[in-house]
């Protein structure tokens, strides 16, 4: 049997057929091209859910059931997204209309817990009971599995990491506290504080990488870093710094089995994951523990969401 995991983004909107071995047989994309209707954004979903079944050679009886990730609150009791600001829904009864169009079950749940699942099922935490999932990306997107379920909060608006407070009256966040996780810790922070460097150092390499500081991104300071230039080394290590205090907390408040981090800042491979690594030993309460949280980069990329949609009903 195959099931049909969808994942919503801003951007773009995929749907994967899966098989039973978490393989992804077939997808099909297009853009969200928001702003525009909920409704139409809906339809367009379901025409994908179709088109990647036909690019699998299946038809829809052979479709278990349908699963959706989605940004923002989103309510698996009433099948309704609740919010979700950067798709602009309020209370969309996402899963009544998507079975109207597919005549199939539906099954929604916000992207970042889906994706913590799919790496649960398949990846990086593939066989641990506990695991947390930490996407560096635009923010900190996080999820929460425990005993092998997605852990939501009670009113599903959970494992909310990324706005957790790191440094008091600091950085304003755009959730609108200061001092959060995210304003420190996401790929948008590197970037600013990669061009407060260059303005404070206009000797420093990373004038000559980027060229100006429209062109900085999350490769800048690493890569000057690797040329000998000191003001991007203080940036590295500054923001492994911010990364670390956070992860530390999540260690000691959840004590995962697995701690695995995503995003496109993973592929510094170990010159992130070392000096984090140093970082959570020397810190985590629970440093003298025979059993230790295990760090690890997410293997699935944006496959993690389209799995962990698709097995919304079976991690219930």
């Amino acid at each position: 049997m195959y099931r049909i995991g969808i994942d919503l983004g801003g951007t773009n909107i995929v749907a994967g057929v899966v098989d039973d071995n978490f393989h992804i047989v077939a997808t099909a994309k297009c853009k969200t091209n928001m702003p525009r209707p909920a409704e139409e954004i809906m339809d367009d979903m379901a025409a994908m859910c179709r088109q990647a079944v036909a690019e699998a050679g299946i038809s829809m009886e052979d479709v278990a059931y349908v699963g959706i990730g989605s940004p923002g609150t989103c309510n698996p009791e009433t099948g309704i997204i609740e919010y979700a600001n950067n798709l602009r829904f309020e209370n969309v009864p996402m899963c009544a209309y998507m079975h109207e169009k597919l005549g199939k079950d539906i099954y929604i749940e916000n992207d970042a817990n889906a994706a913590a699942l799919g790496e649960a099922l398949a990846g990086a935490a593939k066989g641990a009971q506990s695991c947390v999932c930490i996407t560096l990306g635009t923010g900190v997107g996080s999820g929460i599995i425990i005993d092998g379920k997605i852990y939501g909060g009670f009113n599903f608006a959970g494992a909310e990491l990324g706005h957790i407070v790191i440094n008091v009256d600091g950085e304003l966040c755009t959730c609108g506290r200061n001092g959060c996780w995210e304003a420190y810790a996401s790929a948008t922070a590197l970037i600013r504080q990669t061009r407060r460097a260059m303005r404070a150092h206009p000797e420093s390499v990373m004038w000559k990488i980027a060229g100006n500081e429209d062109k900085v991104d999350g490769r800048t300071a690493f890569d000057a870093m690797r040329q000998g230039d000191t003001a991007a080394k203080e940036v590295v290590d500054t923001y492994i710094k911010y990364i670390a205090t956070g992860l530390v907390n999540v260690i000691n408040i959840f004590q995962p089995e697995v701690l695995c981090i995503g995003g496109g800042i993973c592929k510094e491979g170990d010159t992130l994951l070392v000096p984090l690594q140093a970082h959570i030993d020397r810190e985590h309460y629970s440093k003298f523990s025979s059993h230790q949280t295990r760090l690890c980069v997410a293997t699935l990329g944006n496959d993690a969401g389209i799995i962990g949609a698709a097995f919304l009903r079976d991690a219930k």
